[in-house]
């Protein structure tokens, strides 16, 4: 009820205000209108998009699951305020799998706001994030979910990545040649996930990562899209390193997972992840690669008096490598390998490996586009699974 009052009072207010601005519309894709106030002090985006998926598993030759749902449905915002060089960001999950994770952690309320932050250029290079967004983790996780190469993004990234939180972010880039160009992000964050209100419980959470880009920037940032759809006239190479450290982290995957309750209060531990991961493109082809390794200080939970409390980090190493081809026809066939090796000593988790083929249709590029995938799951001394998926998106 609270989110259908906070659409009808956007909507509400954009008719109301309709005289005093400009409001246009642009072609398919490029957001459902724009706004820009009458003295051009700031301007205002507004995009649609969602994703219709359905899916069936089968584990030992029998049909276990089959599933039809809104797998996204997202509400955006943004634009600039004041100046140009402050921009804005809001997108709203309006999904039941956007809201869901609700707790006492976030006022047992629905967690709608995905991002809500700023964006400063205050001096050249030089730019500040301020709010809730993606962390600078796993290239695959910073890839919006709105332009991969697959109907999702990989057992990797649901096993390590570091995804959303509030904090700060400072980002610059300079070039070391005309075309060597090198990208720096250093991010402080609350380090326990997003739209948390207890405040910070643990320790707080540092992230670095680094780009380098050899032979220069990609086409209309596809250095972080799926598929090479502005086929690459000249390679292009982007690689990147992360190094993510969580002090006094008090969940089982730094900032995501469940928290680790104890007979006192919570659980902390020093958890450190790193990503190494790489991006190339040429002529419709595009591969690329992550490794993520992830420890602690101590993995296992205890209560105070030594007793285990059942919970423990997921600590151990994944591999991901993805490619596909682009056809002149616009279908593109891509295919993934996944590993997924967890220290079986503290998680009791066997080794996974996942082998997916795709193929895919891209009718408005990534803003209109049909997607299927087939996956096989091979899990050591566990019962194998086979996925088929098939996803729909389009987006205003």
């Amino acid at each position: 009820m609270k989110l259908k009052l906070i659409l009808f009072g956007v909507v509400f207010w954009f008719m109301a205000s309709a005289q005093a601005q400009e409001i246009t519309t642009g072609k398919f894709g490029n957001g459902i209108f724009n706004v820009v106030g009458k003295d051009s002090s700031w301007t205002m985006k507004v995009g649609l998009r969602v994703q219709l998926l359905g899916s069936s598993v089968w584990e030992d030759g029998e049909k276990s699951d089959a599933n039809f749902l809104i797998r996204r449905s997202r509400l955006k915002f943004n634009g600039f305020a004041y100046s140009p060089k402050l921009k804005y960001k809001i997108e709203l999950g309006l999904s039941n799998r956007d809201q869901s994770g609700a707790s006492e952690f976030t006022g047992n309320a629905p967690r709608y706001i995905l991002d809500a932050f700023l964006m400063w250029n205050f001096y050249k290079n030089f730019e500040l994030w301020v709010g809730q967004t993606k962390l600078p983790g796993n290239r695959e996780r910073i890839i919006s979910s709105a332009n991969l190469q697959q109907v999702d993004r990989s057992l990797l990234n649901s096993r390590f990545n570091i995804d959303r939180d509030f904090g700060m972010q400072l980002k610059h880039h300079f070039n070391l040649t005309n075309s060597f160009i090198v990208k720096e992000t250093f991010s402080i964050a609350q380090g326990e996930g997003r739209n948390v209100t207890t405040g910070n419980l643990g320790g707080h959470q540092y992230t670095g990562r680094l780009d380098f880009y050899p032979f220069g920037e990609f086409t209309s940032d596809g250095d972080y899209k799926g598929a090479d759809l502005k086929r690459e006239s000249t390679p292009k190479l982007a690689l990147g390193v992360v190094y993510d450290y969580n002090n006094n982290a008090v969940k089982t995957r730094s900032n995501m997972g469940s928290y680790m309750e104890t007979d006192t209060g919570f659980f902390e531990t020093n958890i450190s992840t790193l990503f190494i991961d790489a991006m190339f493109k040429y002529q419709g082809f595009s591969f690329m690669a992550e490794y993520a390794d992830r420890d602690a200080d101590n993995p296992i939970a205890m209560n105070s008096d030594g007793t285990l409390t059942g919970d423990v980090v997921q600590v151990g190493r994944g591999l991901n490598l993805q490619t596909g081809y682009l056809l002149k026809s616009n279908y593109e066939v891509s295919g993934r390998y996944t590993n997924i090796t967890l220290d079986k000593n503290i998680t009791n988790e066997n080794a996974e490996n996942q082998y997916t083929i795709g193929l895919s249709k891209y009718i408005v590029g990534h803003k209109l586009k049909i997607q299927t995938d087939l996956s096989y799951l091979d899990v050591a001394g566990g019962n194998n699974k086979i996925m088929y998926r098939l996803q729909c998106d389009i987006h205003f």
